[in-house]
C-alpha cells in the first residue's frame, strides 16, 4: 500500500466569531491577511547539584494565542475587541446633522443665542462629511470652521479661508426672532433665538459650539469607544482555511477567546491593516480549548 497524500493547509478563507452563550454568529471577516493559532508550551526542569542536565522534566503551561491580520472594520469587530457595539444607521436620504452643542462657554440658547443648527431645505446635496466649530465673533455674529477638506467639494464646492480651517468668508449674523442664516455651500443653517440675540450675554466673544454632518447616504455607523461601562466579551470563533483545488477543507473551532484592543491604522496610499492578538482558553462545558475538523470530499 502506497503512502497517503499528506494532510496540508493552504491559505485562509474566513474568521467567524460567535456568541458563546447562544452560538449565534456576530458576522464574518473575509478580507484576511492571516489567522494563526500558536500553541506554545514550556517545560519545567528539575536541576541541582553538579549535574549539567535536568534530573527530570515535566510539562509546564501551554499558551494558546490567536493572531489575526485583517483589512475590514465591521461593526461586530468593535464589539468583540473594544467592548462597544456601534449604532448602525439606516439610509439617510436627506443626510443628517447632529445637535449643536456648547464646547466653550454658552452659545446655545433658545432665546438669546443660537437655538439650533438644521439642514437647509433644498441644499441637502451640499452636506459634507465633517465636524464643525461655531465661534462667537461679536454679540450677533459667528465664524464657522470645518475639521477636514476630504469632502469639501461635495455639492457646492467649499473653500478654506485661512490656515485655522475657517470656512466663512465673513462672519454670519445670527438673526433675532428665530430667524435663520445659511452657512453658504454646506447644506446647513443656524437658527437664532426667539428673542433678541446677544451671544455675549450668557457667554463671551470667543465661545464655541460644535456639530457634525453626514451627506446623503445608504448607511452609516457611529460608536464611542472607551466608556466606563464598556465590557469586552468572550467569544467563540470558527477559522476556515481556503478550500484547496482537490476540495480539501480544514476548520478550527475555538471555544473561548478573549482579545482586548484593535488598532485602526491610516497609512499613506495603503489599505488599513489591523493586527490583533487574542487568547484562546479552556471551556469546561466542552472540555477543551478548540476542535479541529478536516474533510476530503468525494
Amino acid at each position: 500500500m502506497a503512502l497517503s497524500n499528506p494532510r496540508t493547509i493552504f491559505g485562509v478563507h474566513s474568521f467567524s466569531p460567535y456568541n458563546i452563550t447562544t452560538g449565534e454568529f456576530y458576522g464574518t471577516v473575509k478580507v484576511l491577511d492571516s489567522s494563526s493559532l500558536t500553541l506554545s508550551g514550556e517545560t519545567i526542569d528539575l536541576t541541582g547539584g553538579s549535574s549539567n542536565y535536568p534530573w527530570a522534566v515535566e510539562d509546564g503551561l501551554i499558551t494558546s494565542e490567536l493572531s489575526l491580520s485583517f483589512s475590514q472594520y465591521e461593526d461586530f469587530l468593535f464589539e468583540i475587541f473594544l467592548g462597544k457595539s456601534p449604532t448602525a444607521n439606516a439610509a439617510e436620504a436627506g443626510g443628517s446633522v447632529t445637535t449643536l452643542t456648547d464646547k466653550l462657554g454658552v452659545i446655545v440658547n433658545a432665546t438669546t443665542g443660537i437655538a439650533s443648527v438644521d439642514i437647509k431645505s433644498g441644499s441637502e446635496t451640499d452636506l459634507k462629511f465633517a465636524k464643525f466649530v461655531v465661534k462667537v465673533v461679536t454679540a450677533t455674529t459667528v465664524d464657522v470652521y470645518m475639521s477636514s477638506d476630504a469632502d469639501i467639494t461635495r455639492g457646492t464646492d467649499g473653500e478654506y479661508q485661512n490656515d485655522l480651517l475657517k470656512i466663512t468668508a465673513t462672519p454670519l449674523t445670527i438673526l433675532d426672532s428665530s430667524g435663520v442664516v445659511e452657512v453658504p455651500g454646506y447644506g446647513v443653517e443656524l437658527t437664532g433665538g426667539s428673542g433678541t440675540v446677544a451671544l455675549d450675554t450668557a457667554g463671551a466673544v470667543g465661545d464655541t459650539a460644535t456639530f457634525s454632518t453626514k451627506p446623503i447616504n445608504t448607511k452609516s455607523m457611529d460608536v464611542t469607544i472607551g466608556g466606563s461601562s464598556d465590557v469586552v466579551p468572550e467569544f467563540g470563533a470558527i477559522i476556515m482555511a481556503e478550500q484547496r483545488g482537490n476540495s480539501e477543507m480544514m476548520e478550527i473551532d475555538l471555544f473561548r477567546v478573549k482579545g482586548v484592543g484593535m488598532p485602526i491604522g491610516f497609512t499613506k496610499k495603503e489599505w488599513s491593516v489591523a493586527e490583533v492578538t487574542a487568547k484562546a482558553f479552556y471551556d469546561s462545558t466542552r472540555n477543551g480549548v478548540f476542535s479541529l475538523r478536516h474533510v476530503t470530499p468525494s
